[in-house]
């Protein structure tokens, strides 16, 4: 059974700083090779879900949570998990509906969303996997500390571009047997290869690009 090529971090419009759009995006995957796609936009799961309308087979609805001690990483959302909860409240949330649950971008230490230690410490035993690899971390020794620390913890790497443009889309991801469910995932996941490669450093000002268009249209519209 040959591997799939599998994008597990990325953000359509519907996320504030990113202007890809999913008929785009999924034509982006397409001609690329990538077999998966999680859509992880931040807070929300209605760009997953009109991507998945789109290609069912290809996309996983996904989401990038904001809690109050950091973010998480959701796949196969039946139901949007909001903004601001505790982890231990959107853990549970997210167990309910059947989810597989990594963390983002742990230790990027440029990052809003990354994860004091000691709150990261506590909920490792409640979570299936952590982000060990994220193209958009600046330092080498941000992504390694996150690979140690899930190899420490007996957890499953997960890896991806964090994409907020066309270009980024596949930079980094994983080599894994297919699948088609969380639980399959998690299986999948067990004996995937990430392929690591970083994006430019250019790439943040493409997201502060599209923060800033974003905010400028609103004001048109008052």
């Amino acid at each position: 059974m040959h591997p799939i090529r599998i994008e597990l971090h990325c953000h359509t419009h519907y996320s504030i700083d990113s202007l890809m759009r999913p008929e785009r995006l999924l034509e982006t995957c397409r001609r690329r090779g990538l077999e998966r796609l999680a859509i992880t936009d931040h807070n929300s799961i209605a760009g997953a879900r009109a991507a998945a309308a789109l290609d069912p087979q290809l996309v996983i609805i996904g989401e990038e949570i904001a809690t109050t001690e950091g973010e998480l990483l959701g796949y196969y959302l039946q139901e949007e998990i909001p903004a601001g909860l505790t982890p231990a409240e959107a853990i549970a949330r997210l167990r309910e509906q059947g989810a597989l649950i990594s963390v983002s971008h742990p230790c990027d230490r440029f990052r809003s969303g990354a994860w004091n230690l000691d709150d990261l410490q506590r909920i490792l035993p409640q979570v299936d996997a952590l982000e060990v690899f994220n193209a958009r971390t600046m330092k080498a020794a941000d992504n390694q500390a996150a690979e140690d620390i899930a190899s420490g913890a007996g957890l499953l790497a997960t890896a991806g571009s964090d994409a907020h443009a066309y270009v980024e889309v596949g930079r980094s991801g994983m080599l894994t047997p297919p699948f088609g469910d969380a639980a399959g995932m998690k299986q999948a996941l067990a004996q995937g290869q990430i392929v690591r490669r970083l994006s430019s450093p250019w790439v943040h000002f493409l997201s502060s690009y599209a923060r800033w268009q974003k905010m400028r249209a609103a004001s048109r519209v008052r």
